[in-house]
């Protein structure tokens, strides 16, 4: 039995969970609403404020879906009530970013400027002239589009510039040993 699939979820207040037939969860609360339809074969329940999900057998497939569907079902919730945010940060010398309107401008080594434009659902906030966070309450969105603004410019290994996450480790590499 699944561990994490077996764990009742609970409803806070302010917080609607509707199931409908179609395992389609649609879940309201403070910050928006997400919607999500999971596989027919998984038997989601919601009563009296709690969530469980229960799996028809022991297939290896019904296993696998167990504890993946109450966690999705559970970061909705967490979404709705919380949000989620990845910080990112910009190294290297004269390397920055400033917010313009709704986008994010990169200044990251090339000739041209980086422009990232905020999507439905994500916010980007600049917090300092090296630092911005990527925020939103999917988060699953919320990480796809913080992988989005760091794959415009990696941390290279040699001198660690580029867009990382705040507080991830770039193993760095020696440089090319000079001759003698």
């Amino acid at each position: 039995m699944s561990r994490i699939g077996r764990k009742p979820i609970n409803i806070p207040a302010g917080v609607t969970v509707t199931l409908a037939s179609d395992n389609q969860i649609t879940v309201k609360g403070p910050k928006g609403e997400l919607k999500k339809t999971f596989h027919p074969d998984m038997i989601i329940k919601v009563e009296n404020d709690v969530i469980s999900v229960e799996r028809p057998s022991d297939d290896k497939k019904h296993r696998s879906l167990h504890g993946l569907t109450r966690t999705l079902i559970y970061n909705m919730i967490e979404g709705v009530t919380q949000g989620y945010s990845k910080s990112l940060e910009v190294q290297g010398i004269g390397y920055k970013v400033q917010k313009q309107g709704n986008k994010a401008v990169f200044n990251i080594g090339f000739s041209h400027p980086v422009e990232v434009e905020e999507i439905d659902g994500i916010k980007i906030d600049v917090t300092g002239p090296t630092t911005l966070v990527v925020s939103g309450i999917d988060k699953q969105a919320v990480g796809q589009f913080a992988a989005e603004i760091r794959g415009k410019k990696p941390p290279e290994p040699y001198h660690g510039k580029g867009i990382r996450y705040v507080g991830e480790y770039v193993r760095m590499k020696e440089g090319k040993a000079g001759k003698k």
